[in-house]
């Protein structure tokens, strides 16, 4: 491709972002009309004085027939203002009434393309202003006529520059909020995912560790009595059937209630304790509880749900990594002092018939965010004596 070719297509080429083409608005409409009414008029204005200055017949034919020819073609700026623009040039040189159309045409190009287009065309333009005025005299000095037609032209280019990158500003700041809230919405998602894995976490892994414990009498006591047997089956059945109950709980909770079925229950609370304390009892676990709370519902219900699942969680670790071993549960606090859960079990002692329940270890980090949430604190670890702890405390205003 030469040289030539290479600039034809870089001046005809227009950004992908800026293209005009499209159905005009009402606002279009009138800012053409307007600009269309402008050209005629201050054309005409600039044929009456090129007549009064000697211009006569057939070139005043040849001025207003281009001149007008040029307003008209004012209407296709929008979709062709590169091209326009280069057919204004030999228009400008033979037509005065085209002056004012060819100001337009050299606005839509500085403001709708590059400024290097612009700046080629106006140049264009300021070159050819010997000729037009030996052509058409306007009766003007000759510094004056050269100072207005490079000054306007200068203004012509800059202000349309100016509306470009006011207009490229606002569509930067557009991206700009649109990514943010897409952003945004990522955000919620990945707060709804976390909250869905943490709900189903901290309902079912207490079902299914209990589960794995009756499960395991069935497994590692063969020479049991029917009797025995057949219990362990029923306490395995039943806790299969409130795992599910407890699944169905939190998928309509996550739900919310849109799928025209009656809205979910409510979340448990601490008042529920006295049932986790009894279900993990039958379960086999060895669990000193130390209540000194007077009223359990009277735990305000954000805090209280948060404690239960702290004790669900700390007694779902127990049961997965030391199953044999005693669990030391105390819960004390009052309005304004706060609720206090301490959870402690001595260091676990494996044995030949032991087995390890799996887990993922993210349920601490589950409630560390719920106690950081709920404005408390979480703390947990294994202490002097090799047991593992479990401190926390929520806030529980007067």
């Amino acid at each position: 491709m030469s040289g030539r070719q290479l600039l034809i297509e870089y001046v005809l080429s227009s950004d992908d972002d800026d293209l005009l083409v499209g159905p005009r608005s009402r606002r279009d409409w009138v800012v053409d009309s307007a600009l269309f009414v402008v050209a005629i008029v201050f054309g005409a204005a600039s044929l009456i004085t090129s007549k009064r200055h000697g211009l006569h017949e057939p070139l005043l034919a040849i001025d207003a027939t281009c001149g007008l020819a040029l307003c008209v073609a004012l209407w296709g700026r929008r979709r062709w203002p590169v091209a326009l623009g280069l057919a204004s040039l030999p228009v400008l040189l033979v037509s005065s009434f085209a002056g004012p159309a060819g100001a337009v045409s050299l606005y839509t190009v500085a403001a709708y393309r590059r400024w290097q287009v612009a700046v080629l065309i106006g140049a264009v333009q300021v070159a050819l202003l010997p000729a037009e005025r030996s052509i058409h005299p306007q009766g003007n000095a000759p510094a004056t006529y050269y100072l207005a037609g490079i000054l306007g032209t200068a203004v012509i280019i800059a202000w349309g520059m100016f509306r470009r990158g006011r207009r490229a500003a606002q569509r930067e700041r557009q991206l700009r909020t649109q990514a943010e809230e897409q952003l945004r919405v990522e955000q919620i998602r990945h707060a709804e995912r976390e909250r869905i894995a943490r709900e189903m976490h901290d309902v079912l892994a207490h079902r299914i560790s209990l589960l794995s414990l009756h499960a395991g009498v069935l497994e590692f006591r063969p020479d049991s009595t029917p009797e025995e047997i057949a219990r362990a089956g029923a306490v395995v059945r039943a806790s299969a059937h409130q795992a599910l109950e407890d699944l169905r709980a939190v998928i309509g909770l996550l739900r919310g209630g849109d799928d025209g079925q009656a809205p979910s229950p409510p979340q448990p609370t601490l008042a529920a304790l006295p049932l986790i304390v009894e279900e993990s009892r039958a379960a086999g676990m060895r669990l000193n509880v130390d209540v000194r709370v007077g009223d359990l519902s009277a735990v305000p219900e954000t805090i209280g749900r948060h404690a239960l699942r702290m004790v669900q969680e700390a007694l779902t670790n127990a049961r997965k990594h030391a199953s044999s071993a005693p669990v030391d549960l105390r819960i004390e606090g009052a309005p304004g002092e706060g609720l206090t859960i301490d959870v402690h079990n001595p260091a676990l002692v494996l044995t030949a018939a032991a087995t390890r329940i799996p887990g993922s270890g993210t349920g601490l980090v589950g409630l560390s965010e719920r106690a950081t949430l709920s404005g408390g604190r979480l703390e947990y670890g294994t202490d002097p004596d090799g047991g593992f702890r479990l401190h926390a405390w929520l806030p529980w205003p007067r």
